[in-house]
C-alpha cells in the first residue's frame, strides 16, 4: 500500500468511527429531550444528584451538538475531546457494574462502554487523519 492509499485507508476509517460514534452520542442527547425521566434517575442513581429536567435538557443539547460536530468532522479537538471526556465519566461511575457483571442481569451490558470508550481515544488520536465531511469547514484538530 503506498503513502496515498494508507493516508486514504486511515481517513475513511477515522470517518467510519466518528458517524458511529456521533450516532452513538445523538442517541443519549436526543433520550434526554425523548426520556427526560430516565436522565433524572441516572444522575440520582449513578452520580448521587438530584436534577431537573432543564439540566437534562441542557446536557442533551450538548450532547447534540457534539454528535453533529462529530458528523460533519468540524471543531475535532474541541468536539471529540468533549465526546471522551463525557464518556470516561460514564464508564467511571458505572465501575460498580464493571467489576461485577452478573451482580445484576443487565450489568453484563456495561462492558460495552468500554469498547466505546477506546473508539472514542483513538478518534481522538487520530483526529489529524481526519477529513471535515463539508469542504472549508473550521478545523481545530
Amino acid at each position: 500500500m503506498n503513502g496515498e492509499s494508507h493516508s486514504l485507508a486511515v481517513s475513511r476509517a477515522v470517518m467510519a468511527l466518528r458517524v458511529t460514534l456521533g450516532i452513538f452520542l445523538l442517541q443519549w442527547g436526543s433520550e434526554k429531550f425523548l426520556e427526560p425521566g430516565i436522565n433524572v434517575a441516572i444522575w440520582g442513581h449513578f452520580y448521587g444528584l438530584a436534577v431537573s429536567h432543564a439540566v437534562g435538557y441542557v446536557f442533551g443539547a450538548i450532547e447534540i451538538a457534539i454528535a453533529v460536530c462529530m458528523f460533519l468532522g468540524i471543531f475535532r479537538t474541541p468536539a471529540y475531546g468533549a465526546a471522551l471526556a463525557l464518556h470516561a465519566v460514564s464508564v467511571a461511575v458505572s465501575w460498580r457494574q464493571l467489576v461485577d457483571p452478573w451482580g445484576d442481569p443487565s450489568n453484563h451490558l456495561f462492558i460495552a462502554g468500554i469498547p466505546v470508550l477506546g473508539a472514542l481515544l483513538a478518534l481522538f488520536l487520530l483526529r489529524n487523519w481526519d477529513r471535515p465531511a463539508v469542504s472549508g469547514s473550521p478545523n481545530a484538530g
